[in-house]
């Protein structure tokens, strides 16, 4: 097959095909691998019999086919409309021959097995306290467009990190229900920016149900950048600058009509997410690729990439070999859980419809309290509904305009 022409018969005719550079075999330490005529080995199978004698088969034309196709799999164009159980062992061909570890082709064959197979090449995906994994493969995660969950704890995000418009993306708005975002340092500033296209292009999370913002240095303030999520139904805000008490609580139900749980919910609960899809392994070739590269000279170009991205190397290498952002102690994994989740239809709160009857001399405060609520309440929803007409600069920030002029 080198330098030679190849020819394809597509419908009758026949057609020259150019521009293809494929796949060189891999090397054979054997001197008769010189011989042009001597079969190949991989498309053998070696095994032995009773007696312990040497026996080998031919490989199927199918298999041989996979492995050929899986070698040169940067030059296929789809593979939409092929059956499932096609792509399934053409993925594993693929990961056999450790395609995705190739940083120049990886991200292409991602995405063209991401576009015909969906949720079934990752549907969950979980990196928690995995940074420098999120930072050296971001290219690869992006490709991954079908996730329902996405567990990004400890990733040391910030308030601007690259990945904040892949999650607000058309990619991941219809399919994306469960977003762990907590103990990344993102203040009300980052959840705003977070926030933003969602807020002024009305697109993006969609479906989104779940959110964890716990160890964040975020306010109540915060809280109004999280109206425009119209399922939400599950949110934790644990050690955060909130503090539990009846404001908060009346504040979380005006807002975003969440009651508070009394019982830590178990959606939030670690050890129900997992990364799961046939990239699983993948994602762990990945990881188990990053733990040794300090060990060898060169740097990967995957780790230079990262270099670039940060702008300094002395930074990242101090970023990389930092302790995980996690809860130190026992004391903090023990400490009170703020959990929220939306009742039922016909649930209503008992602290704001049932006051007790011993408070009569404070119902006019109460009532003064709940008239300025419901004031703060239309003068948020007139920025956060739909509006009839455009809407004005001036209830945008400077930020969110250079934001929307972005687009």
């Amino acid at each position: 097959m080198d330098n030679s022409a190849i020819y394809v018969r597509e419908r009758g005719n026949l057609r020259r095909v150019s521009d293809i550079v494929l796949a060189q075999p891999k090397p054979v330490s054997s001197c008769r691998r010189t011989n042009p005529f001597v079969l190949r080995k991989e498309n053998f199978i070696f095994t032995y019999n009773a007696e312990g004698s040497l026996r080998y088969t031919t490989k199927s034309l199918f298999e041989i086919t996979m492995l050929f196709v899986a070698d040169n799999i940067n030059h296929v164009d789809s593979l939409v409309g092929f059956p499932e159980q096609i792509g399934d062992r053409l993925f594993a061909a693929a990961e056999e021959n450790r395609v995705f570890l190739n940083a120049d082709i990886s991200p292409k064959a991602l995405q063209l097995f991401s576009d015909a197979y969906g949720e079934m090449v990752l549907g969950s995906l979980c990196l928690r306290n995995r940074f420098p994994l999120l930072h050296e493969r971001l290219d690869e995660i992006k490709t991954f467009h079908s996730l329902t969950s996405l567990d990004l704890f400890g990733c040391r995000l910030g308030d601007d990190h690259e990945i904040f418009q892949h999650l607000t993306s058309s990619s991941l708005a219809s399919s994306l229900i469960k977003l762990f975002i907590g103990g990344n340092s993102l203040s009300d500033v980052g959840l705003q920016r977070l926030t933003a296209p969602i807020r002024m292009l009305r697109k993006g999370l969609d479906c989104l149900q779940l959110l964890d913002v716990s160890y964040n240095p975020i306010s109540v303030r915060a809280l109004r950048y999280l109206m425009c999520l119209p399922k939400l139904e599950n949110l934790d805000v644990s050690g955060t600058s909130l503090k539990l008490g009846t404001g908060l609580k009346t504040t979380m139900w005006d807002l975003l009509r969440l009651n508070y749980s009394e019982k830590p919910l178990d959606t939030f609960d670690h050890v129900r997410c997992k990364t799961e899809g046939w990239a699983q392994q993948v994602v762990n070739q990945w990881e188990t690729n990053s733990s040794q590269m300090p060990k060898q000279k060169k740097i990967d170009e995957s780790r230079a990439s990262a270099l670039r991205f940060f702008g300094r190397q002395k930074f990242v290498r101090e970023v990389l070999n930092a302790a995980p952002l996690v809860c130190e102690s026992e004391e903090e994994t023990k400490r009170e859980r703020l959990h929220f989740f939306r009742p039922a239809a016909n649930h209503h709160i008992p602290e704001k419809q049932t006051p007790s009857t011993t408070n009569d001399q404070a119902k006019p405060a109460w009532n003064n309290i709940k008239k300025r609520q419901r004031q703060s309440e239309r003068c948020d929803s007139s920025h956060q509904s739909p509006p009839t007409k455009r809407l004005s600069s001036s209830a945008l920030t400077a930020e969110d305009m250079d934001l929307l002029n972005s687009y």
